[in-house]
């Protein structure tokens, strides 16, 4: 019996991407024959087992397809077509409407996805959902096969590597440090983290600065909105990284003293568990998946209001107290991330559902 994986694209240093190759790791450890098939493979990543979406093997009744969805792609009008047992694992798809303004392909590729999601919702024998979030939107647009709850499988042990000492020596001071990591997108409303920054910046401490970890790659006129509305801020010490080393990513986070969330949609929020994993006090917006991810632990915040951001941000870096008592919330929470449970959940997944 072989168990592939099959997504659109599989992009190096992207979360679904990334949890494609831990779950193959653990699927071979099972002992299974198994690969992953794109349509579109990243250059970088440098694995035999993953092959272009056409070379897939046949698929005999006994087999498991898992398909990765978080897009729209015409290889999900193929799913249909495979003889065997199927499994989804579903990440969320963007809603378009956030996307439009700044890159049309992206939103309408979004817009697809959706209306492939519910064009899935009879083809699938079982799926499975990185968030209880993204498991309730699976049910409202008409799942009715078994879906249990998967959080991505994340490889906390990468994040022991040595970071770089050129980052940390560059910013290593008494500045106060605000952080937020993730693709520079409309829908994590960049705008808004800028916005709580400022107010803090300008109002209650200006020895600080902030920095905005990811790459702008395909949302180009976003960023270049946000570098525009920084300017008309007059606001210093706002630092676009753009896409970086694995090694610098870990200096930044080593060097934050909050990480802020404003978040519009989130399937999942790789970062929040990053940040977890780093004991970096989190504050949040409360929106889509991101109560659920921390669950119960973090600041959350019920309104989008940039000012009590920027208050709690303070009372974060000048409340010893409130800190330890946020950073032991956080801890417990980071232990239902563990690599081992959540391997460990899949694999007993895998094995009801194979009825090995």
């Amino acid at each position: 019996m072989k168990i592939i994986q099959l997504l659109p694209t599989l992009a190096f240093g992207d979360a679904v991407g990334n949890d494609t190759m831990a779950l193959m790791q653990v699927i071979r450890d099972m002992g299974y024959e198994t690969g992953i098939y794109a349509e579109s493979i990243d250059d970088r990543v440098k694995d035999k087992a993953v092959r272009p979406a056409y070379k897939i093997p046949y698929m005999k009744p006994e087999d498991i397809l898992i398909y990765h969805m978080s897009i729209g792609s015409q290889l999900t009008y193929t799913i249909p077509d495979y003889n065997c047992r199927k499994i989804m694992i579903y990440h969320n798809v963007t809603p378009p409407e956030l996307l439009e303004d700044y890159n049309a392909f992206t939103a309408n590729a979004c817009r697809e996805g959706l209306e492939q999601v519910r064009y899935l919702s009879d083809k699938f024998d079982y799926c499975l959902a990185d968030s209880e979030y993204n498991k309730q939107e699976l049910i409202r647009m008409g799942y009715t096969c078994p879906i249990d709850v998967l959080p991505i499988l994340i490889p906390f042990e990468d994040y022991k590597k040595t970071p770089s000492r050129r980052v940390l020596r560059r910013y290593k001071d008494d500045k106060v440090n605000i952080l937020f990591t993730g693709r520079i997108a409309p829908n994590k409303k960049q705008e808004d983290v800028i916005k709580s920054f400022y107010y803090y910046k300008k109002y209650i401490d200006p020895d600080s600065r902030l920095f905005l970890v990811g790459s702008y790659y395909g949302m180009e006129n976003y960023y270049h909105s946000l570098k525009a509305f920084v300017e008309r801020l007059d606001l210093k010490d706002v630092y676009f990284t753009g896409q970086i080393r694995f090694d610098e990513v870990l200096a930044y986070y080593h060097l934050a003293d909050v990480f802020l969330c404003m978040s519009e949609h989130e399937g999942f929020c790789v970062p929040l568990a990053e940040a977890l994993d780093f004991k970096i006090p989190i504050i949040a917006y409360d929106s889509s998946a991101i109560g659920g991810t921390l669950g119960g632990s973090g600041i959350l915040l019920k309104e989008r209001d940039h000012k009590a951001a920027a208050e709690m941000i303070h009372r974060v870096v000048t409340d010893q107290a409130l800190r330890e008592t946020v950073l032991y919330n956080q801890d417990i929470r980071r232990q239902d991330f563990e690599h081992d449970v959540i391997k460990k959940q899949f694999e007993k997944y895998i094995r009801d559902f194979s009825g090995e």
